[in-house]
């Protein structure tokens, strides 16, 4: 049987490690062009899984006749982004509710699904689908099925990176086919520019304290046990102090010991950006606001289950809105992920 021909012994990690989600959220161009610019996310492959034919063609999968959905392979380091961020960029991509494909494009070839590699796997997708579920964000069941990888053939060349070498192509397909529109209804990107504002005044900077200022520009580290949030434990969401994205929630904040405030993963990880910090002899993964590029703290692998990372964050980069502030200071739209 030939199968896809990237296996993950030949993509190289910063951990040395190598792990593969695969997903179908209808036309696989829209599902692999969000994982592109992911941090921690080193390939993303368009292909054809769970089907009964072997080695199909884009013609034979779209004809619905092969029992292969149209779907993705992301391969990432675990070390740097979670299974469990994986699939929260991942519901944010399709209409999770639609039982016969996906926007315009119908049948089963388009219809959605995840496909988990082993039992812990498995348990995330399920977790983070019935999170979803209870969230009220939709208004009908979310019908995504979970089902145990069988196969995935890689598709013709043409359509990899498809966003890439036909950017405006995709732009009238994604506008056309109601996708774009569905995501910004759903998941609104309208704070994002007053996020960007607030990054780019220098007033507000400047109201920054010493100590904010040092860690957040200068990427300074706080005193442990001696910072606002390292043992707080009110109901909300952390946001950046100099933009104000958001980038923790209270449910994903735990106690390690550790003197610094700690999550199991953002928010949206698409508000974060990671790279190798190899300051003071030490090899670290240094975790930044993705917009106002503030310097947050760190990401280690020692953190619990699901997710197994540790964000170690200072509490100085961060503001904390409570719950029942949100709606009024405008993250009524996150007022979900702490619910």
């Amino acid at each position: 049987m030939k199968e896809t021909r990237m296996k993950s012994e030949n993509i190289k990690s910063i951990s040395g490690k190598v792990e593969i989600a695969t997903l179908a959220g209808g036309c696989f161009w829209c599902i692999e062009a969000p994982f592109e610019s992911i941090d921690g996310v080193l390939k993303v492959v368009s292909g054809y899984s769970g089907g009964k034919v072997e080695n199909p063609t884009y013609e034979q999968v779209t004809s619905g006749t092969t029992g292969h959905k149209e779907a993705v392979q992301v391969f990432f380091d675990p070390e740097l982004i979670s299974y469990s961020e994986i699939l929260d960029v991942f519901w944010k991509q399709f209409d999770p509710t639609d039982e016969g494909g996906s926007f315009y494009d119908r049948g089963s070839q388009y219809e959605s699904g995840i496909f988990y590699h082993d039992h812990k796997q498995k348990q995330i997708a399920e977790k983070s689908k019935n999170d979803l579920d209870r969230s009220g964000i939709f208004d009908k069941p979310i019908v995504t099925r979970i089902e145990k990888f069988a196969n995935f053939y890689e598709a013709e060349e043409h359509h990899q990176d498809y966003a890439e070498k036909n950017p405006l192509h995709y732009s009238n397909y994604k506008k056309g086919s109601g996708r774009e529109s569905f995501i910004k209804a759903v998941w609104g990107d309208e704070n994002v520019d007053q996020y960007i504002r607030n990054a780019k005044d220098e007033s507000r900077k400047e109201s920054l304290t010493e100590l904010q200022y040092n860690v957040t520009q200068k990427n300074a580290t706080e005193p442990p046990f001696k910072n606002e949030y390292w043992d707080h434990q009110e109901e909300g969401i952390y946001v950046d102090i100099v933009s104000g994205e958001p980038l923790f929630s209270s449910k994903d904040r735990f106690e390690c010991g550790s003197g610094w405030v700690s999550f199991t993963k953002p928010i949206d990880t698409r508000f974060t950006r990671k790279k190798e910090d190899n300051s003071h002899g030490m090899n670290r993964i240094e975790v930044r606001s993705k917009i106002a590029d503030s310097h947050l703290g760190h990401v280690f692998y020692d953190g619990p289950e699901p997710t197994n990372l540790r964000y170690c964050v200072n509490s100085a980069s961060l503001r904390f809105i409570p719950k029942d502030k949100m709606k009024e200071l405008g993250y009524d739209e996150y007022l979900w992920v702490v619910e």
